[in-house]
C-alpha cells in the first residue's frame, strides 16, 4: 500500500509508499521529464521501489524498501525499464540509513536515506537526472488495483491532499495516521500509488511533500494513499547528510 501524510507547517513534507503501491489512473509523462525519480532494484535488475534524488550523493526512499545493502541497485535517468535508453545511471549504494524510529508494524517513520557508493562516483546530474523541485506521485508500480504486471514505462498522476482528520475517521483509517504521515487521493477513488511505487516522491508546488509508504488496496475511495511526511524528517535528513559529509572530510 502507500501512505499519505497530512500537510504541516514545516514546509516540504515527505510521502513514502509501500511495496504494494503503484500508479493507478495515471498516465505516462513526457520521457525524462521527471528527472528526480530513481528505480530501486535488486542486483538481478528487478524493480522493487521508487526513490528520489535530493543531491548527487543522497537518495530518499521508504524504510520498508530496505532489502539490504548488498542486494540493492539504484537506477537514475530511467524511463522505460524494458528498454536501454543510454540515459540510465546504475549506482551501487554505499550506506543505508533507515530512520531509527521506523516501526514495521505501524509504518511510522517510513523513510530511509541512501548514500551512493563513494564521492568519486556520485549521481551525475544532467538533462536526464536532477533534484526534485516541482501534487504529483510517480513510479513504476502497478497500474491496476488488482495487480498484474508492473508497467515498463514510468507513470505519474496528480492527487489532492486529504486532511488527517478525514483520513483518520472511522470510515477510513480509524486513527492509524500519525503526525509523521500524510494522505492523498480523491473522494471518488480511481487514482493512487500502488505496489512498486513505494519510496517514490509526492511532489507539490516544486517541493517534495511525501514518500509513498502504505495504504489499503489501491485507488479505493475510502482509503487514500498514505505517505511519509517529509517535512517531519527534514532535520533528520539534513543532520544525517551533514554527519557523513563531515566524516568524509575528516578522513
Amino acid at each position: 500500500g502507500k501512505l499519505l501524510f497530512p500537510l504541516t507547517n514545516y514546509g516540504a513534507a515527505i510521502f513514502i509508499a509501500l511495496y504494494t503501491e503503484r500508479i493507478v489512473g495515471g498516465y505516462a509523462p513526457v520521457p525524462h521529464s521527471i528527472k528526480y525519480i530513481v528505480s530501486i532494484q535488486t542486483v538481478e535488475r528487478q524493480h522493487l521501489c521508487g526513490g528520489f534524488v535530493i543531491n548527487k550523493y543522497w537518495v530518499v526512499t521508504a524504510a520498508h524498501c530496505n532489502i539490504g545493502l548488498n542486494k540493492m541497485m539504484i537506477v537514475a535517468g530511467d524511463y522505460s525499464l524494458a528498454v536501454y535508453e543510454g540515459t540510465e545511471q546504475e549506482i551501487l549504494p554505499h550506506l543505508l540509513v533507515p530512520h531509527p524510529s521506523y516501526n514495521t508494524t505501524t509504518s511510522n517513520c517510513d523513510i530511509m536515506l541512501i548514500k551512493v557508493q563513494n564521492l568519486r562516483a556520485p549521481i551525475y546530474l544532467n538533462s536526464y537526472v536532477s533534484i526534485g523541485r516541482l501534487c504529483r506521485v510517480s513510479g513504476w508500480g502497478y497500474t491496476n488495483p488488482s495487480g498484474g504486471q508492473i508497467p515498463s514505462t514510468l507513470r505519474t498522476v496528480m492527487l489532492p491532499i486529504v486532511s488527517t482528520t478525514k483520513c483518520n475517521s472511522s470510515e477510513s483509517f480509524s486513527g492509524s495516521i500519525t503526525e509523521n504521515m500524510l494522505c492523498a487521493g480523491y473522494t471518488i477513488g480511481g487514482k493512487d500509488a500502488c505496489q512498486g511505487d513505494s519510496g517514490g516522491p509526492l511532489v507539490c508546488d516544486g517541493r517534495v511533500y511525501g514518500v509513498v509508504s502504505w495504504g489499503r488496496g489501491c485507488a479505493d475511495a475510502q482509503f487514500p494513499g498514505v505517505y511519509t511526511a517529509v517535512s517531519m524528517f527534514r532535520r533528520w535528513i539534513d543532520n544525517t547528510i551533514f554527519s557523513y559529509y563531515s566524516r568524509c572530510n575528516k578522513n
